[in-house]
């Protein structure tokens, strides 16, 4: 297996579990291929062709030496030291989860995906379309002074293999959350957060003194309708979002992170918050992507967050 079968398996992965569905995805890959060929020659020129094919711009290849992939360690949050430890221990390749490189330059791309999924949750796609842009010049200015390759060229100097797939296992994991909540009694606050702590990530989270918590609402209060908008998607979208999420019917609202300035604005419009946790719901989604690579690489090892746990 090489870097670039298992970039291409995270990418058709990502699709098939994306919230929007496959046809939506493949639809908007459509869309930016027709406006690419209206550039011209000096455009084109600047144009990242990856976003022809890959939708999700906070996964990349960072740093493919071309070898056959053999051992792989897996992290949640990569930095120069985890990849040192990963080369002192004989590893080739190590796969992130958190973006870096130009991964994480162009975070804010990729949330676009979250006014397509709050559509579908009821949230007038104008209105999540306007509050979702002012919310990605927010990110990508705040990204802007980022020490971004840092990590990509410690792990050029040590010739390691080195990726990080974002949103494709974010995706994994809020369609396993889905499919998982579907068929379960979720009717109050209380009998959801039993049920997400049956998931195995989240009962190893539990003993870390980092499992699912309530942030807003109260275990005896009513879900209402579920909404798994905070689970993919880059990272936190505008807190003005929820007085519109709340217009739109959603009753409660599963994540994996919230701030304080977003419990509090939550909490106004009378949403219960469910926080299933940070690591722990990075772990699902990983996990569900490692189990697809596993049997085509020797060894494949977890470390920096990441909690193991295999399916497959």
């Amino acid at each position: 297996m090489t870097l670039k079968d298992i970039y291409k398996l995270a990418i058709e992965s990502g699709i098939k579990a994306d919230l929007r569905g496959e046809e939506k995805v493949r639809k908007n890959l459509a869309k930016i291929k027709e406006a690419y060929e209206k550039l011209d020659s000096e455009q084109k020129s600047d144009f990242d062709l990856e976003k022809l094919s890959n939708p999700y711009s906070d996964t990349r290849i960072l740093h493919d030496n071309g070898q056959e992939i053999k051992r792989v360690m897996v992290g949640i949050d990569i930095d120069p030291q985890e990849l040192m430890l990963a080369k002192q221990l004989g590893y080739d390749t190590v796969i992130a989860h958190h973006p870096e490189g130009a991964a994480l330059a162009d975070l804010g791309d990729v949330m676009h995906l979250q006014a397509e999924v709050l559509a579908q949750y009821g949230v007038p796609i104008n209105v999540a379309q306007a509050i979702t842009k002012e919310r990605i010049s927010e990110v990508a200015r705040g990204i802007s002074p980022v020490n971004h390759y840092r990590s990509v060229d410690a792990a050029r100097l040590l010739d390691l293999n080195f990726m990080c797939v974002h949103t494709p296992c974010d995706n994994l994991a809020a369609k396993f959350l889905d499919d998982y909540l579907r068929g379960r009694e979720t009717e109050t606050v209380d009998e959801l957060m039993r049920v997400i702590k049956e998931i195995p990530e989240y009962q190893e989270a539990i003993k870390r003194k980092a499992g699912p918590k309530i942030f807003a609402g109260d275990k005896d209060n009513y879900c209402g309708k579920i909404a798994l908008t905070e689970i993919t998607g880059g990272t936190s979208n505008s807190k003005d979002i929820y007085e519109k999420m709340a217009q739109a019917g959603i009753g409660t609202i599963v994540g994996m992170h919230m701030s304080e300035e977003h419990k509090k604005e939550a909490q106004q419009y009378h949403l219960n918050v469910v926080i299933a946790g940070h690591m722990s719901s990075d772990s699902l989604g990983v996990n569900l992507f490692l189990d697809k690579i596993e049997g085509g690489v020797s060894e494949v090892s977890a470390f920096s967050g990441l909690i193991r746990i295999k399916r497959a």
